[in-house]
This record gives structure tokens, C-alpha cells and sequence, in this order.
């Protein structure tokens, strides 16, 4: 019989939600970020399938890592997301694992980031690939200034909402 480990990675390439929550919920141990012989995680493989079910499982899952770099070309899910050849799953998918905050300024082993992939000139749906990509990159760089909890709620009209000055 197959380990939990294994069954992960055969739910994911084969979308099975049902055997997917039966290991998740199962009573044998198992890595949610279990590499195969090439690298790969269960959700690599939901990722360049691609698996709808099995991937918002997988990034429901504590402990999910979204930007896990195979070995094979040190490609990340996104890098994965980025060659389906149907534009809106492409998009589907990038856009579930930027929601669940997958970085897209990491290179694989071409040295290549995930928006190199991407034909924006020649394709509507890359273009807003492409977009997408900066808005989570300026929100990466932006998050640790954005979330701290020193600077000024600056809400115009409210008493001690910043300066005063008109």
C-alpha cells in the first residue's frame, strides 16, 4: 500500500478531493510538503495539473509551504502555473497561490522569476498575470511598512489622525 506521502502526491496530480481529506484527516502521519524523487510536493503537482480541488485544499493545510523550490529546476508552483497552456486556469491557478501568499520574485535555476514566462504583449490574460504579479510583489515589499503597527492611521477628520495642517 502506498505511504500517506505518496497518496498526497497521487490525490494532487489526479485532483481526488475525496482521497486528498482522507489522508489529511487520516490517523497516519504524513508531510503536506513531501518531495518525490524530482522534488516535487503534492501541490507542484496540483498546481501544473492542474488540481482546483486538490489545490485549495492543500492551501487550506497548515503548514503548506507555496513557494517550495523542486530540485529538478528549482521551480516553485507559481513557475509550474506559469506554463499551462489554457490561459484561464493559468490564471486561476496564480491567482489562488498568490492569494495564499506564494512570493513571485523567486528565480528558478534559469534564474528566471515567474513573470519571465509571461507574453503580456501577446495575450489579455498575461497582461493580467503580469499585473497581478506586481500588485503581490509591491504588497511583499510594502507588508513589513504596511503591517506595523507604529505608523499613523492616518483617517482624515478624526481626532489624532496625523498632522493637522491643511
Amino acid at each position: 500500500m502506498a505511504s500517506p506521502n505518496e497518496r498526497l502526491i497521487y490525490a494532487a496530480k489526479t485532483d481526488s478531493a475525496e482521497m486528498l481529506q482522507a489522508v489529511l484527516s487520516g490517523s497516519e502521519e504524513f508531510d503536506v510538503n513531501f518531495q518525490d524523487g524530482l522534488g516535487n510536493t503534492a501541490l507542484h503537482y496540483a498546481a501544473s495539473a492542474p488540481s482546483p480541488d486538490a489545490l485549495s485544499i492543500l492551501l487550506e493545510t497548515e503548514g503548506t509551504d507555496v513557494d517550495l523550490q523542486n530540485r529538478l529546476d528549482r521551480a516553485t508552483p507559481l513557475h509550474l502555473a506559469v506554463k499551462l497552456e489554457n490561459e484561464d486556469a493559468r490564471q486561476g491557478v496564480i491567482e489562488m497561490l498568490l492569494d495564499a501568499g506564494a512570493d513571485p520574485s523567486l528565480r528558478d535555476r534559469h534564474g528566471l522569476r515567474v513573470q519571465d514566462y509571461l507574453r503580456p504583449t501577446s495575450s489579455d490574460v498575461d497582461k493580467e498575470i503580469a499585473q497581478m504579479l506586481r500588485v503581490a510583489m509591491a504588497e511583499k515589499t510594502m507588508g513589513g511598512v504596511a503591517n506595523n503597527a507604529d505608523l499613523a492611521d492616518d483617517d482624515d477628520g478624526e481626532p489624532g489622525s496625523g498632522s493637522e495642517s491643511d
